[in-house]
């Protein structure tokens, strides 16, 4: 008697829900400056991570200038690379 695998039979994929959130800094036209420390401490999260385009609702554009503007807030110590707890 041959065995049967299971694979793909009785599963479905999930569809994913998307939702279309504007990008902040073009709905506002907010700029980005390394300067400001309380902006960009909003687009990392409590580890230290840089927050992905799909959860912050970014555009493309801004989110790669976000990303240049932390980097260069750690590079002077304006935001810090990680929590003191974490190291």
């Amino acid at each position: 008697m041959p065995k049967t695998s299971s694979k793909g039979k009785g599963k479905k994929k999930k569809e994913k829900r998307t939702t279309n959130k504007p990008c902040r800094f073009c709905a506002d036209k907010l700029s980005i400056n390394y300067k400001d420390e309380s902006l960009l401490r909003r687009f990392v999260t409590d580890r230290g991570k840089i927050t992905p385009r799909r959860i912050t609702g970014t555009c493309a554009r801004h989110q790669r200038a976000l990303a240049h503007a932390i980097k260069r807030a750690r590079a002077i110590a304006l935001l810090p690379f990680v929590k003191i707890y974490y190291r």
